[in-house]
């Protein structure tokens, strides 16, 4: 019999942040975390995989503003110095510990993989650790997709043209990283209205994701709910979030990372250790923040936390994993009996929850894909290999939906945020309009426009809109929002004028210099 497919789908996506301006900004420390307790762990997970001839796959979608500031000098050569720090505070902390048998072995512990990630990085990869996805890609290991470019929250975006344009740059941008052109879409924030889908078929996308209730309630309804895919009205197939999976790792009260014996996220030397001693590793304001080294683990609903430890959280972590592929097992049984294709379950995660957030995430994963792979009647593959084994699917349109709280989009449009969406939607008309103006312009002229679309498009990330939704670091979403809002209107007024500022649009150039080979005319 065919198996049934198991789909991991771990979404990597941060928000384009680098500021030249400043020797040392805190919120480049947002990348710099994710790269240390997330993507080296994965490419690792992948190396072991690929080392021990493990058959499984999964699906990695990595967001073009991700991409770039992966691509970048100076935030490399910036992580590259972020990860010394690391590793001189690392060694301090093994020093400091010696006669603390509680926590010498964690500082331990930290030291040899601040040590293992600077070779991943330096000796591995060579600092490119776009070229180590690419590199399993062309393995056949994973496959790698995208998203809209600066993840904006397409059901939000107006004129149509600019949406548009966040499908196309970032079908282009895949394109100059991975030199292939993309399959699979990540939907931001699984996002969907009806019509989005003609987009990314012209495109060239051949499927996308919602949420659970984007399937259930399509029109028509789909016969086998989210545990197969539908084709849109266009062609484009659409792959339905499975509940079950989520709320094992997601739920709070019922997910795994929750368990008592993994370690504190919250709990952190930077905020435990007295001021004077962690002085040296906070940033210039001397404001304690999170440095990664954590000693504790979550013990419960309780301030009395107990010291953390590895060999238990690991021993959990198998344990978890068999559990997860248990229910698999079972789950895909019980829906095999009134299905006549094998079933896929898709299981979407943002991929920081892996390592950063949960710090065995991937000790989990691992486990759970090596299960995988000596399970009978399981695969673990990706959704673009369901389509190649059952090309045949149901017709059907997804109902509007996204994974916010209550299914819609009130997380990016609510009273803390609404007010960004007049201005960004007015900025992006004015653009259009003088870009239609100017549809073969000079080299100055097409710097600006091309300058404009980029500032528009960095203003509709959808990231911003989140940050205030939550109110955390409200004021730095607030401040680029506005920022790139006006800079764009800048630009749109200078060639209006006949008058672009050379040294002031070269500033925003290289302030703000993602997508290089952005055209203007994607907007036409």
């Amino acid at each position: 019999m065919t198996p049934s497919t198991i789909a991991f789908v771990l979404h990597a996506h941060l928000p384009w942040v680098r500021h030249p301006e400043h020797d040392d900004f805190l919120e480049e420390r947002w990348l710099f975390e994710a790269i240390t307790e997330t993507y080296v762990p994965l490419l690792e997970l992948l190396d072991g995989l690929d080392r021990d001839h493990v058959p499984v796959r999964l699906t990695v979608s990595l967001s073009p503003t991700l991409l770039g500031m992966l691509a970048d000098r100076l935030l490399r050569s910036r992580y590259l110095r972020h990860l010394d720090r690391l590793v001189a505070l690392a060694e301090r902390e093994e020093r400091r510990t010696r006669s603390d048998a509680r926590f010498h072995r964690l500082a331990q512990m930290y030291l040899a993989r601040f040590y293992r990630v600077r070779a991943v990085v330096l000796d591995e990869w060579q600092e490119d650790l776009i070229g180590a996805f690419r590199a399993y890609l062309e393995r056949g290991r994973i496959d790698v997709i995208t998203t809209s470019a600066t993840h904006g929250l397409l059901p939000l975006l107006a004129p149509p043209a600019v949406t548009r344009a966040q499908i196309d740059v970032a079908v282009a941008e895949y394109r100059r990283f991975f030199g292939r052109p993309c399959e699979g879409f990540w939907l931001p924030e699984c996002a969907y209205a009806p019509g989005l889908d003609v987009e990314l078929a012209r495109a060239g996308i051949r499927y996308f994701f919602v949420d659970s209730h984007g399937i259930a309630h399509a029109d028509p309804r789909p016969v086998y709910g989210v545990y197969a895919p539908i084709a849109c009205p266009s062609g484009v197939a659409v792959f339905g979030r499975d509940p079950e999976t989520s709320k094992r790792v997601w739920s709070a009260d019922e997910g795994y990372p929750g368990d008592p014996w993994y370690r504190d996220f919250y709990r952190d030397i930077g905020f435990d250790l007295d001021h004077a001693i962690v002085r040296p590793w906070l940033p210039p304001t001397g404001q304690r923040i999170q440095t990664g080294l954590k000693y504790h683990r979550i013990t419960g609903r309780t301030d009395a936390k107990e010291p953390y430890d590895p060999d238990r959280a690991r021993a959990q972590a198998d344990t978890h994993a068999a559990h997860f592929v248990a229910e698999r097992v079972r789950q895909v049984e019980w829906l095999a009996r009134a299905m006549d294709r094998p079933p896929i379950v898709v299981c979407p995660y943002d991929a920081e929850l892996f390592g950063h957030w949960w710090f065995e995430g991937p000790q989990w994963l691992d486990l759970v894909l090596r299960r995988l792979a000596v399970t009978p009647g399981l695969v673990a593959a990706t959704p673009a290999d369901d389509l190649e084994r059952h090309p045949t699917v149901q017709r059907a349109t997804p109902a509007a939906s996204s994974w916010g709280h209550r299914g819609h989009n009130e997380v990016w449009l609510g009273g803390r945020n609404d007010w960004i969406y007049r201005h960004v939607h007015a900025a992006a008309e004015r653009l259009e309009r003088l870009c239609r103006r100017y549809p073969s312009a000079d080299e100055r002229t097409r710097r600006a426009l091309t300058q404009a679309l980029r500032e528009l498009l960095l203003a509709q990330s959808s990231d911003w809109a989140f940050i205030l939704s939550r109110d955390t670091a409200a004021e730095y979403a607030t401040r680029r929002t506005r920022d790139h809002v006006l800079r764009c209107l800048e630009l749109c007024a200078q060639v209006d004028d006949g008058a672009v500022d050379d040294l002031r649009l070269a500033a925003l150039e290289d302030a703000d210099s993602i997508f290089p080979a952005l055209d203007y005319r994607v907007l036409l």
